[in-house]
């Protein structure tokens, strides 16, 4: 499956953002989608998950500011950032993980190119 992230950009502290992710060559209700980002000089870090039915799994650092939803029909996940902080600045990443595949997301996921959030202080 191949993976197209888009609407990154640089917003002020307290900005809104909306991610978009769209998918193609699978069957996307047979994966798991996720964002992942990765700051300068740290690891990748997960963010948000949502099956296909839309269970959704949030980091703490995220919650209650970050909303993923996936739109099946247009094979497309969404990340919604409200009230961004500096420290949310990164390089964003979506991921797809075969529901049938019980390894973790980095031993299994296809995974996009990443689109870069920069949020100004």
């Amino acid at each position: 499956v191949q993976l197209q992230a888009s609407g990154g950009g640089l917003v002020q502290t307290g900005g809104s953002l909306r991610l978009s992710c769209a998918a193609s060559g699978g069957t996307f209700t047979m994966y798991y989608m996720g964002w992942f980002r990765q700051a300068p000089g740290k690891e990748r870090e997960l963010v948000a998950t949502i099956s296909s039915t839309g269970t959704t799994y949030y980091a703490d650092s995220v919650k209650g500011r970050f909303t993923i939803s996936r739109e099946n029909a247009k094979s497309t996940v969404y990340l919604r950032m409200n009230t961004l902080k500096p420290e949310d600045t990164a390089v964003y990443y979506c991921a797809a993980k075969p529901k049938w595949d019980r390894r973790s997301w980095s031993e299994s996921a296809y995974w996009g190119q990443g689109t870069l959030v920069t949020v100004s202080s």
